[in-house]
């Protein structure tokens, strides 16, 4: 990377980086940095990106919320955890969690539940259990849901 960077060429580098995928503040900010621009040239950058539509810390936080459950099938838990993580306001998180409906929140929940069953092979039933719910717990599914999954699975 360059060493120094005028702010045009920076402000042109950094809307290509949102643009690509989107960003939340820490994440920009952070770039900056690593850019080597001074806090006053920083703060100017934001607010041109934020102006022109590039970062939205809402669509961010939706896009993310969506995205880690469809894809990497996470629950609410971890989301928000590795948003708090991001510095993502409540308000944001609150709806980001809205953009995951319920029935399809459960569908992922059950079908991952049942496929984790399936694919322990311990003979142990307390060491299998153990496993289970240390999975579900790891992925951010309520302890509730994960409890009560795992006796209706030990019934089985």
């Amino acid at each position: 990377m360059k060493e120094v960077y005028s702010i045009k060429e920076a402000t042109n580098k950094i809307e290509h980086y949102c643009a690509y995928q989107e960003r939340c503040h820490e994440e920009v900010v952070s770039k900056l940095r690593s850019m080597k621009l001074d806090s006053n040239e920083i703060d100017e950058i934001i607010i041109h990106l934020i102006g022109s539509n590039f970062l939205n810390e809402s669509r961010f936080a939706c896009s993310f919320a969506r995205g880690k459950h469809r894809i990497k099938q996470w629950g609410k838990i971890r989301i928000v955890n590795e948003l708090k993580f991001r510095k993502i306001t409540t308000y944001n998180i609150n709806l980001a969690l809205k953009e995951i409906p319920a029935d399809e929140y459960l569908d992922t929940f059950n079908s991952l539940a049942e496929r984790q069953w399936e694919a322990i092979r311990e003979t142990n039933t307390l060491k299998k259990k153990k496993k289970f719910c240390d999975f579900l717990l790891r992925k951010g599914f309520e302890s509730n849901l994960v409890y009560e999954k795992m006796k209706e699975m030990e019934k089985i």
